[in-house]
């Protein structure tokens, strides 16, 4: 493992150089190449660099202590064994950073909420989440691009679908699709019973034309006049789009845009993102059956997490990890949580390995 290592570290001095040579700075398509690979490179590089400098302080320490006697003895040796321990953390970090990256991780992606069981609670329920992947969103400074949300009268939501575009936004959202079940006495209950009502969420990688190509013959393209709020233009023009893909019977409604072609680009990139999903499901279902990821499958049918609203609690059930911070959490304030699971998800690929 470590002479792997060295041998990227070796790669990314020799690529600080090139990019530093005239020829490369008169190249300005080999000097993004360049440094786009020296980038990819950079963490593995300083992990490196840390780690051989704490294995010379250890050595160094030992060498030491073989000098010395009495106190002086016991305090080199005890910095040696403190050294010892980091090493082998630090191993473990360069063993976690050499394994494969999905590429679907930089992408962009197609965020779906759904209200699942418990009627307008879940409904309600459906509303905080969507409000807390906004707050996130923002934080990151991922682009939040609404293509459809079915909203009820009191202020839930049956189902929303948002773009999420930014480098970077699967990987921090990809571990959020699952059912999400949220315990709580809700407002319109007289006796304070806690009642227990779920929703869905899904996150689609965005796929680009070449990844899936979609035949014109197969899609039937409906226009109709937009639905709830939006203005005299939006109600009675019919600006929103409907597109069915025959083959696998997927249907996607945009009707945010008050432009037609607007909503119509929208629409395709998720059915695109679907059809992506749709395909690949197989393969992922094999994967997941040969790995033991303590993350589970990200399936939407999965029950990955709790909101206990009277204990202010939220529990990840795939690795019993507990945040007791409600009003952070659905502020948007979930990168611990995140940072959690990818962490977890990490470790377990480590074992398979």
């Amino acid at each position: 493992m470590l002479e792997r290592v060295e041998a990227i570290a070796k790669r990314y001095e020799e690529l600080t150089a090139l990019l530093g040579s005239p020829e490369a700075l008169a190249d300005m398509e080999t000097y993004k190449k360049l440094s786009k690979e020296r980038a990819e490179l950079g963490e593995i590089a300083a992990a490196y660099a840390d780690y051989r400098k704490t294995e010379r302080e250890m050595n160094e320490a030992f060498r030491e202590a073989e000098k010395e006697t009495g106190e002086m003895r016991e305090l080199l040796l005890e910095e040696g064994y403190a050294c010892k321990r980091a090493l082998e953390e630090k191993e473990s970090a360069l063993k976690l950073l050499l394994l494969p990256k999905d590429e679907k991780d930089e992408r962009s992606c197609t965020l779906e909420i759904r209200a699942s069981a418990g009627g307008e609670e879940a409904a309600l329920f459906a509303y905080e989440l969507y409000r807390m992947y906004l707050g996130y969103c923002e934080k990151k400074k991922f682009r939040w691009d609404v293509v459809d949300v079915n909203e009820t009268e009191l202020g839930g939501i049956k189902e929303a679908i948002v773009s999420v575009v930014g480098k970077g936004a699967y990987g921090r959202l990809k571990y959020e699709s699952g059912v999400h079940r949220v315990q709580r006495v809700p407002e319109t209950e007289s006796q304070g019973r806690i009642h227990t009502s779920t929703c869905t969420v899904a996150v689609l990688p965005e796929a680009d034309e070449v990844e899936v190509r979609i035949d014109e013959k197969d899609v039937r393209v409906d226009l109709f006049r937009s639905s709830g709020a939006g203005g005299q233009k939006v109600n009675k023009t019919e600006t929103a789009i409907r597109l069915t893909h025959f083959p696998t019977g997927i249907v996607v409604t945009c009707q945010d845009e008050r432009s037609q072609l607007k909503n119509k680009e929208k629409a395709f990139r998720v059915l695109r993102a679907r059809l992506f999903d749709h395909y690949n499901q197989k393969a992922n279902s094999e994967e997941a059956a040969n790995r033991r990821s303590l993350v589970g499958t990200g399936d939407r049918s999965e029950r990955i997490r709790t909101y206990n609203f009277p204990q202010s609690r939220i529990t990840d059930h795939r690795i019993g990890y507990s945040l007791h911070s409600m009003e952070a959490f659905l502020a948007g304030e979930i990168d611990e949580l995140v940072d959690a699971l990818a962490r977890a998800d990490r470790e377990a690929r480590l074992i398979d390995e």
